[in-house]
This record gives structure tokens, sequence and C-alpha cells, in this order.
């Protein structure tokens, strides 16, 4: 007997559609479609899949969420989208997410409390699955709704301010500053080093410069407080460029400078060319994130590379241990430091 037709476009695919095409009961489509088909046979199960993928059935996203008390969705709350390496593991989650059956909703926070907030408070109300925290900052609604277990928060890249016991996908920051210590220590045996880096809030940057100057506390005259240096914003080209003109300013030429950001790097390394200072002979600069660009137009910065492609899959890992309830003992990432020039 010939399968009913597919139903016209005129009509969206509907559930009692997928049913009559399975020869299966709507109860029974309602079970597989919301991953609870455990009674189910096998042969069953695929049978209906199948319909679903013939006539291109798709499931009401607002009816499971009523039915389910969740979604289809994963929000993902960026701390700053300008910065490359957080679009790359925004674009690593959403692969990884698509390939279990899930959609991410992305929204950019701009490092302010107040617009996390807001985007906390309205993923809850639209029922989302998991709320994937990349680059948190503190504010007023986070550590209520981080205690949350029916719609998880998930750190990822800085650890959750106030509870560093909450689940975390992320490397060691400290081990990667402590690394980047060693090998300027190795390549310049001699001179100044120095520090730049953006706002300490994030307990991925606070990490990276605390350990890098804890090993330098070890190699005396090596590193001075006045060998440290920041400038305000968010933007992090801006903060490289301004911080290397105050190192200038109090006449210290390093002998290397740690940037905790590529973007860093690179607005410090157009500071020091506009002064007659070449890189890496004159000044080496190290950064963090070891962007892709870097191979094409940054072969002067050695830098961290962290592991963005992996960070998808780690994540929805530890999300599904998070929705099974299970301890989320989740592994850190390991990261390389890239040598150039």
């Amino acid at each position: 007997m010939k399968p009913p037709a597919v139903p016209p476009p005129s009509r969206p695919a509907s559930i009692g559609d997928v049913a009559r095409r399975a020869g299966v009961s709507i109860a029974t489509v309602s079970r597989v479609v919301n991953g609870i088909a455990k009674k189910a046979k096998p042969e069953t199960v695929a049978r209906v899949r199948a319909a679903i993928a013939a006539i291109g059935y798709r499931p009401t996203g607002a009816g499971q969420a009523l039915r389910m008390g969740r979604s289809r969705l994963v929000a993902v709350l960026a701390a700053n989208l300008a910065n490359p390496a957080m679009t790359a593991v925004a674009a690593s989650i959403e692969t990884a997410l698509r390939d279990i059956g899930l959609a991410m909703v992305l929204c950019d926070m701009h490092d302010r409390a107040d617009l996390q907030d807001e985007y906390l408070l309205e993923m809850r109300a639209q029922a989302v699955r998991a709320t994937v925290m990349l680059g948190a900052v503190a504010s007023a609604q986070l550590g209520p709704l981080a205690a949350d277990a029916e719609a998880p928060l998930l750190f990822v890249n800085r650890r959750c301010p106030g509870r560093a016991d909450a689940p975390f996908v992320g490397i060691d920051n400290r081990a990667a500053g402590r690394a980047v210590a060693e090998f300027m220590l190795d390549r310049r045996p001699q001179g100044r080093l120095a520090v730049i880096h953006g706002p300490l809030t994030s307990s991925a940057t606070a990490d990276r410069i605390a350990a890098f100057r804890r090993r330098l506390d070890r190699a005396p005259g090596r590193l001075a407080a006045a060998d440290v240096a920041t400038a305000p914003g968010v933007d992090h080209l801006e903060i490289g460029n301004r911080a290397v003109g105050a190192l200038l300013a109090r006449g210290n030429v390093p002998a290397g400078i740690f940037c905790a950001s590529d973007l860093i790097a690179f607005g410090a390394h157009r500071a020091l060319r506009e002064r007659g200072l070449d890189v890496p002979r004159d000044v080496l600069l190290v950064g963090f994130d070891d962007s892709p660009l870097n191979d094409w137009i940054a072969p002067w910065l050695s830098s961290v590379r962290v592991p963005y492609r992996a960070f998808g899959p780690a994540i929805v890992a530890a999300l599904e241990r998070l929705w099974r309830a299970e301890p989320a003992d989740i592994p850190q990432l390991g990261f390389e430091l890239v040598a150039r020039g």
C-alpha cells in the first residue's frame, strides 16, 4: 500500500500527518518527538522519524515548551561579540547544539551587568533549556538564577562571579599565565618584561595576569609595578594601544610585553610601530587566544592557542550532564603556546 501523499506546501505538516504516514497514533509521535519513546519498539521509532523527515514536520516550539516546561532553545549570552574569540566559541556551540536537535539564541551583553540581567530574565521567560554564559559579569540576577537547576546556567571562558564551584567549561588560565612567563623568560633572558590587560572583572584575565606576575616575582628585576598597564574601556584594540603609550611615556621600553588578548596585542603592535620599534626584534609580544588570522596577518605574534572548535562539543557534553542532574565534573580544555617571529 502506498504511503499517504506529502501534504501540499500551502499547509505546514502536522503531527497528524506524521501519525498517518507512519501508521501510529498521535500519542506515539508526540512521545518520539519529545524524546520519551522508551516503550516504543526501535522499528516504530525509526518509522516515525522517517515520516518526520519525509514530510518536513517541525514541532511547534511554543507548544512543546508549554507541555515540557522547556523549549528546544539554548541561550548563549556573550560578553563581547566584537572579540573574535567569542564569535569562534559561539559558532562552535551552534554547530554542536544543532547536531543534537537544539537551536541557539545568541545575545551580546557588551560586558554590561544591566544587559546581562535583562537577557537572563528574558531567556527564562522563553523557557530556554539552558543558558550558556560566555563571559559573565557580576549582576543582581546572576546569583539567584545560577542556583536554579531547572534551567541551568553553564559558565564558559570566565568562571561564575562569586561562585567558583559553578559548572565551567574553559582552560586553566593560571597554568597558561605561568606558561607565558616561562616562555618570555626563555626568549628574553635579559631586560624588563611588561604586561597589559583589560578590566580584571573577567576571571579569565585576572587568573592569567596573576599567575604571570607570581612567576615573575621569582625573577627579581624582571617585572615592577610600573611595568603593568591598562586603559579604560572595553575595546581591546584601544586598550592595547593606550596601555603601551602609557608604558613608553614612563621611559620604559620593555624587552617583552604579555598582552592579555590578541586584540590587545594588535593595538600594542601599532603603538610600538608608530614609535619606530620593531616587533619582535626590539619588543617581543605574546598574546592570548591565537586567532586564526594570526598565521595570515600577525607572523610577529606568539600567542596562547585556545581550542575554540572544541568548546561546542565540550559545552554540549556538560549541558547533558546538567540535564541529567549528574555531578558537573567537567575536565578543563587544553591550550598550546604558539611561538612565531
